[in-house]
């Protein structure tokens, strides 16, 4: 098995699935990208797309079938991605996305008239978004009565997201951060940058991504040219394969468990090796591939006006 084909295998069918490429397919997709590469140079922050003509009211299903549509992996076997409010055949008076249906972003959604949250993440706290445990939790009752209510649906959009050729939100963070031309064509994850230092890449990922503060492990002196990109949760043993293999000046990722990833990275530091980890946030990472979605799919719905909304960083550090 290649090196190509590992890495591939190790970051299939999770929030690090970032697929194969073939180059002209992703010159041709960048392409598009920098086309509209001005709605992405400011931090991700509320984003609206506005209706360009008329046209006749879609339901929820068939939205999501025109999303669908475009995604060569069909259908993914005990895929998460499915209405986690709301039925099919209501209409859609407008369109949310975001990374989380928080409930901010609902109470946003529902002053902005858009009774549709396409969202990346779990509603309800748990990967399937079970709720039989959650019945009489009023965290929960309130969050479900809002939705009810208002007739918010909350679709996720997750699996079919990353599976998307290129992967929908790998792409949403190489534009945002414009490093779209320092991409392998092949590997959207591998980053080759001119030389920089550890320090700038961290100004660089905070002013581009809107975040205030991240986690560091490393010299902010040490050069750093092969960058690891993986935002969302991919898990630690994927992460630290992608780092054996890739062997990456630096790894950035979204979120880890401490006592795996973070402990790796430690004890090859404690050796010797030059190699350093950036600590995004799980929801600041992905946050982009759901700005992304924005352009990709308002022509796919011109009667609807689209709206990103963040969801943001539940953080704040003392």
């Amino acid at each position: 098995m290649s090196k190509h084909s590992k890495i591939t295998k190790l970051t299939s069918m999770n929030d690090g699935d970032y697929g194969i490429w073939r180059r002209r397919e992703f010159i041709s997709t960048v392409t598009k990208a920098i086309s509209a590469s001005a709605l992405f140079m400011a931090p991700v922050t509320g984003f609206t797309r506005p209706i360009d003509q008329p046209s006749p009211p879609l339901t929820v299903q068939q939205v999501i079938d025109l999303i669908l549509k475009e995604i060569p992996r069909l259908p993914i076997s005990g895929t998460v991605d499915t209405l986690k409010s709301g039925i099919p055949d209501q209409l859609v008076t407008g369109i949310v996305t975001t990374s989380f249906a928080t409930i901010p972003v609902i109470e946003k959604a529902i002053a902005l008239n858009a009774n549709f949250i396409i969202a990346h993440e779990p509603t309800f706290y748990n990967h399937r978004d079970d709720t039989d445990w959650l019945e009489k939790d009023e965290v929960y009752q309130y969050k479900y009565s809002l939705l009810k209510k208002h007739n918010i649906a909350v679709w996720r959009f997750h699996d079919y997201w990353h599976s998307h050729r290129p992967d929908g939100v790998q792409m949403g963070v190489l534009t945002t951060l414009g490093w779209e031309k320092y991409a392998d064509p092949e590997e959207l994850h591998v980053i080759n940058l001119p030389p920089t230092s550890l320090q700038q890449i961290v100004t660089h990922v905070k002013s581009k991504l809107g975040i205030h503060t991240v986690r560091v492990m490393g010299n902010p002196a040490q050069e750093c040219k092969r960058i690891l990109l993986l935002p969302g949760a991919p898990g630690g043993r994927r992460q630290i394969d992608a780092l054996q293999q890739v062997k990456p000046d630096v790894l950035i990722g979204g979120e880890l468990s401490e006592w795996e990833t973070s402990e790796y990275m430690r004890d090859l530091q404690s050796i010797g090796i030059k190699r350093s980890l950036i600590v995004l946030g799980h929801a600041v990472s992905e946050e982009p591939g759901m700005q992304w979605l924005v352009p990709w799919l308002q022509p796919k719905v011109p009667g609807l006006t689209i709206t990103h909304v963040p969801a943001r960083n539940p953080f704040t550090f003392m």
